[in-house]
């Protein structure tokens, strides 16, 4: 009896296994309301956002932009939600340094704040790159997406990418990796190491996140590179466009923001764990604060980066009364001038086929008009 309540009072649970608490990490008194300040900030501007967006989606008209409106209303409650849970926890400890040991004897505390790092951590990924999906179909492919698609269906393709970063979440409980208590005790995450499943979750995590920045580079780029065709060949057809530069602008700064915050923190847990290497905790702290950068950067895309804020800041760009490679001439005649044979091809026909049409017919009846 004496020797089972001895096992039990030694016996360290799996999360405490590596770094056990309380740890020799002195916290400047700063970091309290470092960590309150960012977390409120974030907070507030994905509210902003949330805001706005809803407000757009009830006065949009335009099918393909209420489908991305869907998916950045999508992101902006990942965002707030990630900052919400894992800032609570973050805060909480800064203020009350509370005895994890105490608190989550059985690490449960522990797993779900891990679960929620993963799954917040890979969510924006995810979602960027579904976004870069579904323009890269709507701008280079119009015909293969059914324009009675409904709505739903891009609210399923939100649910599926939560499921979907869910499940990887899920893995370390099954005994593919691990959570661990993370210095300075404020935090728990997956252990980076390069032996077992832990090796085998490090890198999913890794390639996952990198694979997902790198099908939204690829299929913007080639997105951007269409749109680009298209509105420069005719001014009449830009205008029809509009809608869809906006929404280009607004997922190329998301796809940038996200490769800036995310890859050195991607980058450094491959290195890690591929060059068998000891975790350099204080890299590990450095790169995860620039990846939390994303969650309060993300919401200020679409508050600024709006037609209606654009048009007050800079009145020219009304993309109603002139288009937006107009205040460019220059620039648009040379690409129209290494783009025009392109523009015959399907890339366009969806927006050119309907005039070309008319003007064929109109002058077909031209000579029965004359004697």
């Amino acid at each position: 009896m004496i020797s089972s309540t001895q096992h039990l009072a030694n016996y360290t649970p799996v999360c405490y296994s590596i770094n056990n608490p309380p740890f020799n990490y002195t916290s400047p008194v700063a970091s309290k309301y470092f960590s309150s300040t960012f977390t409120a900030l974030g907070l507030i501007s994905n509210l902003i956002a949330f805001i706005a967006l809803l407000n757009s989606f009830r006065r949009t008209h335009n099918r393909s932009r209420s489908f991305f409106l869907i998916f950045l209303c999508g992101l902006v409650v990942t965002d707030f939600m990630g900052l919400l849970v894992t800032g609570s926890i973050v805060i909480s400890f800064r203020l009350t340094d509370f005895d994890w040991r105490k608190l989550d004897p059985n690490c449960h505390f522990c797993n779900f704040m891990g679960m929620s790092m993963v799954f917040y951590g890979l969510c924006p990924l995810l979602l960027g790159a579904t976004m870069a999906v579904e323009r890269f179909m709507g701008i280079n492919r119009p015909f293969a997406r059914t324009t009675s698609m409904p709505k739903g269906r891009t609210v399923s393709m939100v649910l599926m990418v939560w499921l979907i970063a869910g499940c990887i979440s899920l893995l370390p409980l099954t005994g593919v990796g691990s959570y661990h208590m993370q210095i300075p005790g404020s935090w728990c995450f997956f252990n980076i190491s390069s032996e077992g499943n832990d090796l085998a979750f490090s890198l999913l995590f890794s390639l996952v996140g990198l694979f997902s920045i790198a099908v939204s580079f690829l299929l913007n780029t080639v997105s951007v590179v269409t749109l680009i065709k298209v509105c420069c060949g005719q001014d009449r057809s830009q205008r029809r466009r509009d809608h869809e530069v906006e929404m280009m602008i607004q997922l190329i700064l998301i796809m940038v923001i996200a490769s800036i915050c995310w890859c050195p923190l991607l980058v450094f847990i491959a290195q890690t764990v591929l060059s068998k290497s000891r975790l350099q905790v204080r890299y590990l702290l450095l790169w995860l604060r620039f990846a939390t950068w994303n969650q309060i950067l993300d919401p200020w895309v679409y508050i600024l980066f709006r037609r209606a804020v654009l048009k007050r800041i800079y009145p020219r760009f009304d993309m109603h009364r002139d288009s937006i490679m107009s205040l460019y001439p220059s620039f648009r005649d040379t690409v129209r001038r290494f783009t025009r044979p392109s523009l015959r091809s399907t890339l366009g026909s969806d927006e050119s086929g309907e005039p070309e049409k008319s003007n064929a017919t109109s002058t077909q009846k031209a000579p029965s008009l004359s004697p």
